[in-house]
């Protein structure tokens, strides 16, 4: 995935805003979790100050992909619209305290740089609203799996018709 690098404290002191459109053939790690390639997400950064004037990042991601039903095995539309509120800390000291005042399990809090890749942001958030066990609401063609179903036989089922043909 090509970089978009920020200075993400500045970003966020000048309130910037920034977004785009990225194929999900860029993005190597959300590929692995895919049935294919195909479509793409948009997104949007913002830059802000939180209501306790720390450096804030607002990160919304939509979009299909498409991944493989664990239950029938077939690929499917699965839609993403995430959203996310990030805090910046200076350093891992600095982004425990602020976690430890905020004491918000909604906001996450993460370590600041001058030279923050917004792509990876990007694809994380992506990644994180993927289904841990992706499969259809209702699967399409449930034939084979019927089939396999009817098949199964009891073991002794048949010595049951032998019993009663006597």
């Amino acid at each position: 995935m090509n970089a978009f690098v920020i200075d993400a404290f500045d970003f966020c002191r000048i309130n910037g805003s920034r977004e785009g459109v990225t194929p999900v053939a860029e993005m190597t790690r959300l590929i692995k979790d895919c049935a294919d390639a195909s479509g793409s997400l948009a997104w949007k950064v913002e830059g802000g100050t939180s209501k306790l004037g720390y450096p804030q990042l607002t990160l919304s991601v939509t979009g299909t992909v498409q991944l493989m039903c664990q239950r029938c095995l077939t690929p499917f539309a699965y839609d993403i619209d995430a959203s996310t509120a990030l805090m910046l800390g200076k350093d891992d000291e600095h982004a425990d305290e602020i976690e430890d005042i905020i004491d918000d399990e909604s906001i996450d809090v993460i370590v600041g740089s001058r030279a923050m890749n917004v792509a990876d942001l990007i694809e994380d958030e992506a990644l994180l609203s993927l289904p841990q066990v992706p499969k259809h609401d209702t699967c399409p063609d449930t034939v084979l799996l019927d089939a396999v179903k009817t098949e199964k036989k009891l073991p002794f089922a048949g010595l049951k018709d032998l019993k009663q043909a006597e």
